[in-house]
């Protein structure tokens, strides 16, 4: 694919009706070819960041893909540039994953492709090869396991060849295999020269095959970095209210492993209730 610029995130706010989320947000930029992984507690703010980097929730600030503010782009124009990836795919879909994939080109046609033309079944179909999910094409959405689901949504989402690929939970409900397959998939996907961000709640797996992490945390950036310099105990303790350990494994791998939660976590806990 053609290179792809870094992504600049300042002053981003994003939110809801009568509820903001995220306010004033400033992130490092986000480089082409890496994973950046978005972690935090529930409620940190990690869906609606992704949402607003898609244009699916109102946002101000700057969010610029080199010189383009995407912010400043009609959603067909957005779309051209990047796709997002929901936690899942409708259990009671009645199309079949080929008929998924087209009709994402036919939403957002690529180049010279025309969604409805021979080329978009030719496109989809070598999505779904690089995949590894060729033989699933005539299969029916709704008939998939949780695994297969996962897949087939991520060919519908890099069918359009996005720069910025946004990624929310592709590894939630899934077991040990099904993630490291889907994992596998984006790091490639990243390694083409894409930029992939992606939501993770096992901070074990986000230090496994993110490049980058931003922690999240009541809507602010609470850390940023490389995984073993964004994942330390005190960031930890603040943002999860767990006692924990970081350290690497003998592949040199890091891993998060939880003693317990901190004293205060306790104490608040016991005045809120």
């Amino acid at each position: 694919m053609e290179e792809t610029l870094a992504l600049s995130i300042s002053k981003l706010s994003a939110g809801y009706r009568n509820r903001p989320v995220l306010q004033d947000l400033n992130l490092a930029p986000l480089e082409p070819g890496k994973v950046t992984a978005l972690v935090g507690p529930n409620a940190a703010g990690k869906s609606t960041l992704l949402r607003a980097l898609a244009g699916l929730v109102p946002a101000t600030g700057s969010i610029r893909l080199g010189d383009i503010d995407l912010n400043t782009l009609a959603l067909t124009d957005r779309a051209q540039r990047v796709a997002f990836m929901p936690q899942s795919l409708p259990q009671n879909a009645e199309l079949s994953v080929l008929e998924g994939v087209i009709g994402a080109l036919k939403a957002s046609p690529v180049g010279h492709i025309e969604g409805s033309g021979p080329q978009a079944r030719h496109r989809a179909i070598d999505v779904l090869d690089s995949l590894g999910i060729l033989d699933l094409a005539m299969e029916g959405i709704g008939r998939l396991s949780g695994g297969q689901r996962q897949l087939a949504s991520l060919a519908q989402a890099i069918a359009r060849a996005p720069h910025l690929l946004l990624l929310d939970e592709p590894t939630s409900a899934l077991d040990l295999r099904h993630q490291l397959d889907v994992m596998m998939v984006v790091q490639a996907l990243a390694r083409e020269g894409r930029i992939v961000v992606v939501v993770l709640h096992d901070l074990t797996l986000a230090a496994t095959w993110a490049d980058h992490l931003v922690v999240l945390h009541n809507g602010a950036v609470a850390a940023q970095g490389a995984p073993q310099t964004a994942l330390s105990p005190s960031v930890l303790a603040a943002v999860y209210g767990v006692e924990a350990r970081v350290e690497r494994c003998s592949r040199g791998r890091v891993h998060v492993m939880v003693d317990g939660p901190v004293p205060d976590a306790i104490q608040n806990k016991g005045r809120s209730t």
